[in-house]
């Protein structure tokens, strides 16, 4: 799945734990590990917090686009 390598990619890129990202994003641990490890479903708001925090797009998180800026327009 490609949502989980861009969120692992995202945080190594930032030099982020699991731990820290989690708690930056308010999210708990456990939930953070399954989203990096399997690509667990997640609620539209928490997917919304990372790429709000990381100032990606949606669609890039989701692999519907290579382009990982953010269309403000």
């Amino acid at each position: 799945m490609i949502f989980n390598e861009r969120l692992k990619k995202l945080r190594e890129e930032n030099n982020l734990t699991q731990e820290k990202a989690a708690r930056e994003l308010g999210i708990p641990l456990r939930s953070y590990n399954r989203l990096e490890a399997d690509g667990h479903k997640t609620h539209f708001d928490t997917l919304k917090k990372i790429a709000d925090y990381y100032n990606v797009s949606v669609d890039w998180l989701m692999g519907r686009t290579d382009v990982r800026e953010v269309n403000r327009g």
